[in-house]
């Protein structure tokens, strides 16, 4: 692993972040969809348009986060302003978390999910952005792989505490509900708590001088950043061949536990599962940051796009709690590489003072949701009435986007 690597004191408040965002990904990705699942049995909805209803959700937050997204960026580009727009997401999303426990109708549940969702998923475009602000070029692949291994070794804590009380609740008289008011609240305030150091200790180094028409001038210049990415064919092509790939890898993880739950599946057993894949994902990150550097960020990349495809293929015929496992496994191995090294990579091409602006179309692919993944599987699932033909769709996503990343690779050369 890259025992090495020395942080410095606001690379680790950054990282830091990634430790409390990450418990809110984890519990979106176990304790949420099985909730879900339990209020819609409740209402008598099926296990196929559970599945479904579940993934046009969270497209949607993927379509929300699209249009506020490259707009907020630009304007939090401007001096002094990244910050304050990260405060207000970060503060929808963790007040959001804490009223979904309250919630009992299916309906609702929903809809405070997907404005849960938005802020959480906005804060991470400005989150990300700061990348640039705290740290130099030559560090940001480190940084960045540091950020998601400690978020999915950090992120473990208070999953668990949240599991146990959601597993034995009913032991100590706590009902269904309670207990998922007090997971969610565990999960808020560690999210809030991680994210005080950064906010701190943050100051916007690359920005753009305040204009008097703030807005007007934000839009004027996302619509010059458009035409300057598509005469970046490297930066153009990398972020066409990013919303196919990682599209795929955040349906993975959105509806991983939904997918194991809809084919029948033992629950705890399925939580163990993703848990593993936590433990899985932290050496596996930094180990494959050693690799990184001593061949090409951009192979191992590669690599991970192809284990991918693999995986959506293997998905097809499971139905068993055993290849679930396997799976959740094989995930662990590359899903904080393919998103850690693809943030300092993008990172790395981008102009460092409209960071927020790149961002912000660079999170319209990524960390919102996957639109076209969570849709694919759901429409698919319903057409066929087999979720195993949804989800196996998915190694399209994958094999289009390894083609088109190898043709950016080739015109940043």
């Amino acid at each position: 692993m890259d025992t090495n690597f020395k942080m410095t004191p606001l690379e680790k408040k950054w990282v830091l972040y990634d430790v409390g965002n990450s418990a809110f990904t984890m519990l979106v990705s176990t304790i949420f969809p099985i909730y879900f699942n339990h209020l819609a049995q409740t209402a008598g909805i099926s296990d196929v348009n559970y599945l479904a209803y579940w993934g046009y959700a969270a497209s949607l937050c993927t379509l929300i986060v699209a249009i506020l997204g490259p707009t907020l960026g630009a304007i939090a580009d401007v001096k002094n302003f990244k910050k304050r727009i990260f405060t207000v997401f970060l503060g929808i999303g963790v007040a959001g978390c804490v009223l979904l426990g309250f919630l009992s109708s299916w309906i609702w549940f929903l809809g405070v999910f997907v404005l849960t969702k938005v802020g959480y998923s906005s804060s991470l475009v400005f989150y990300d952005s700061m990348l640039t602000d705290v740290t130099e070029e030559e560090r940001m692949d480190s940084v960045s792989s540091h950020g998601y291994a400690w978020g999915y070794i950090g992120s473990c804590i208070p999953f668990i505490a949240g599991l146990a009380v959601v597993l034995g609740g009913d032991k100590i008289g706590l009902s269904m509900q309670t207990s998922m008011i007090v997971a969610f609240v565990i999960t808020a305030v560690w999210w809030l708590l991680s994210a005080l150091p950064l906010l701190g200790a943050y100051e916007q180094k690359h920005y753009i001088e305040k204009k008097a028409h703030m807005v007007k001038e934000s839009f004027v210049r996302l619509g010059h950043t458009f035409r300057e990415i598509y005469g970046q064919k490297h930066i153009f092509w990398f972020l066409v061949a990013f919303f196919f790939y990682i599209d795929g890898v955040y349906t993975v993880i959105d509806m991983a536990t939904a997918y194991g739950e809809a084919l029948g599946l033992d629950t705890t057993g399925l939580l163990l599962a993703l848990l593993l894949t936590q433990f899985v994902a932290f050496p596996s990150v930094l180990i494959m940051n050693r690799l990184a550097k001593k061949i090409n960020p951009t192979t191992v990349i590669t690599i991970c796009i192809v284990a991918y495809l693999c995986i959506s293929i293997y998905a097809y015929g499971l139905d068993k709690q055993y290849e679930f496992w396997i799976l959740a496994v094989a995930v662990g191995m590359f899903q904080g590489t393919v998103q850690a090294l693809s943030r300092s990579y993008f990172g790395k091409i981008i102009p460092a003072e409209k960071s927020g602006e790149y961002f912000g179309l660079y999170d319209i692919c990524g960390k919102g949701a996957a639109v076209v993944g969570t849709a694919l599987v759901s429409v698919l699932s319903q057409l066929s009435g087999r979720m195993n033909f949804g989800v196996a769709s998915l190694s399209v996503l994958f094999a289009i986007g390894l083609l088109l990343f190898r043709k950016a690779v080739r015109l940043n050369k």
